[in-house]
């Protein structure tokens, strides 16, 4: 629970830096940025893998590429949706998108592997 926690507030903070790199691309404040992470959490989970299904042909094409045009869509979404989150044009969407999947993998890096636990060691033998 507290990897999940860590990680949420680390991307946030991501996305507040990613928004301060990239001219056209506004985050107000830390709020929207956990507004921002959370939105897109949920369309990750729902939309991205429908849009995936649908675009099968035009991914196979390109190579995979199209899939930036899908993560892109979703920040686009998302800069619709929450107030306090603006992205100018398309283009810096997909920009966008790139370096936010860029620094949610060193995230994951940087906080390892997701522990299982092991119920079995729990049991304390008397």
């Amino acid at each position: 629970m507290m990897r999940t926690i860590t990680k949420f507030i680390l991307i946030a903070l991501s996305v507040m830096g990613i928004a301060w790199l990239i001219t056209g691309v506004e985050v107000v404040s830390f709020t929207s940025a956990l507004w921002v992470t959370l939105v897109l959490s949920i369309l990750n989970l729902i939309v991205k893998p429908l849009l995936i299904i649908l675009t099968i042909p035009v991914t196979i094409f390109t190579f995979g590429l199209f899939l930036f045009v899908i993560n892109g869509l979703m920040i686009w979404i998302a800069s619709g949706w929450i107030r306090g989150f603006f992205v100018e044009t398309f283009w810096k969407a997909i920009v966008f998108s790139i370096l936010l999947s860029i620094a949610t993998y060193l995230i994951e890096r940087l906080l390892g592997p997701p522990r299982s636990r092991d119920y079995h060691s729990e049991i304390r033998h008397y």
